[in-house]
């Protein structure tokens, strides 16, 4: 029930640097920013950067390689490194608790689940590489073969890593369990898998009742889920320091904050999310049709929600301003920032997603992430506005690209705050 003394020592030492940057006064303020934006506060546009390429920056940088025996050590060690990698290279606006997590042990978390049907991958190179998928779904009996997914959690291996990062990192840093704190839920991103996007695009036309079937029967197995988790306990408060959705963090306090085991939580407790992004060339009339219309029960379980991720919705706001807990919403690289702006204004968050290519190119230049930017900056006037860099495939094996972009984002972002007279 503890790691080996060689593990051990790793682990305070990470722990102790983890402690001491977390007690900087600035992540109370950083906090303070990210609840007030999700109040939809006017504040300066706030910063964070995920999805990086870790493998590129691993072979880069020696602050990442891992040193712990114990399988659970290793992955504790990494969590750790990378934290503490973001936050000496390219922090932006992340923010670190005063405590340490273990995370219940429980299956599935997300989407991505066994819901009885296998797709037919065929893969191009490594697990980074392209996809392509041999539709699964040919007709109702096909549809008939999904199941809901088995919810499982291991108490003991939860309550086994309790005991270990406690005694590991005792008189350093507090340790505690967290349970399930927010999901990925977007039915086609799985669906897809089983049907095809070629397919599915015909199938809206051709044969809409096997699609409204597949997706009546996969959301009834997603509520069942939900439903199971709750009722096991599993699910944790959901106003904390993690990402929601394709955003930012959901740090807020217009959901209850609840010690995890001391009351029952609900969705309603938590963020909900979804997005559609199969659904990028669709017209709003069809993605609500085949998409919305089933997320919308789901995702007003939950006290607030966000909507999105790669595809453009700044032409669907008609649609999804139906949902009546939405809070935040996506506007990608492929987005029209003029329209988007007139859309949201300050309704919603303004999730918007620079586009990661600035890192792809031979030689790093950084006029083109300057000019995404300003774009942002001149049209999104009055939105309340996060800067989320993500899905960053490649930095052609130059991290410090990263580190330049996040400075450059905040130099900007802060610029714009005090032009226009906002706090941050």
């Amino acid at each position: 029930m503890a790691f080996s003394a060689h593990d051990t020592t790793i682990i305070r030492q990470l722990a102790a640097t983890y402690a001491n940057v977390a007690a900087n006064p600035i992540h109370a303020r950083k906090a303070d920013l990210w609840r007030r934006l999700n109040r939809l506060e006017p504040v300066r546009p706030l910063v964070w950067i995920n999805e990086v390429p870790w493998h590129e920056i691993a072979k880069a940088s020696d602050e990442l390689t891992l040193r712990c025996e114990d399988p659970y050590g290793r992955s504790v060690e990494s969590a750790l490194r990378r934290v503490l990698y973001q936050w000496t290279h390219f922090p932006g606006d992340m923010i670190l608790d005063p405590e340490l997590y273990v995370n219940v042990v429980c299956s599935p978390v997300g989407v991505y689940a066994d819901y009885g049907i296998a797709a037919s991958e065929q893969r191009t190179g490594d697990s980074h590489g392209s996809a392509s998928f041999q539709p699964v779904i040919n007709d109702l009996t096909d549809v008939a073969k999904l199941r809901t997914p088995e919810v499982v959690v291991d108490w003991d291996e939860t309550d086994r890593r309790f005991a270990i990062m406690s005694a590991a990192c005792a008189g350093i840093v507090p340790v505690k369990i967290r349970g399930i704190v927010h999901q990925w839920m977007s039915p086609w991103d799985q669906m897809v898998h089983w049907y095809g996007i070629e397919r599915l695009y015909t199938d809206m036309i051709d044969q809409p009742d096997l699609v409204h079937a597949l997706l009546r029967r996969f959301m009834e197995a997603v509520h069942e889920v939900l439903d199971r988790q709750e009722e096991m306990g599993l699910l944790d408060a959901g106003n904390g320091n993690y990402r929601v959705g394709s955003g930012g963090l959901g740090i807020t306090d217009q959901l209850p904050n609840r010690p995890f085991g001391s009351a029952p939580v609900s969705p309603r407790d938590q963020w909900g999310t979804s997005t559609g992004q199969i659904f990028c060339d669709v017209s709003p009339a069809m993605h609500d049709e085949f998409c919305l219309q089933y997320e919308q029960p789901y995702l007003e379980r939950f006290g607030l929600s966000c909507y999105g991720c790669c595809e453009p919705l700044h032409h669907k706001m008609g649609i999804l301003r139906k949902v009546k807990n939405l809070r935040r919403i996506s506007i990608s690289p492929w987005a029209d920032l003029t329209v988007a702006a007139e859309q949201l204004q300050a309704d919603y968050v303004f999730s918007f997603k620079p586009t990661p290519a600035v890192f792809a190119s031979d030689d790093w230049n950084d006029e083109p992430a300057r000019r995404n930017l300003q774009s942002l900056f001149e049209k999104a006037q009055g939105c309340r506005i996060e800067i989320i860099m993500k899905d960053i495939s490649t930095v052609r094996d130059h991290p410090e690209r990263i580190d330049q972009w996040e400075t450059l984002a905040m130099q900007m972002a802060t610029h714009y705050a005090e032009a226009n007279g906002l706090d941050g």
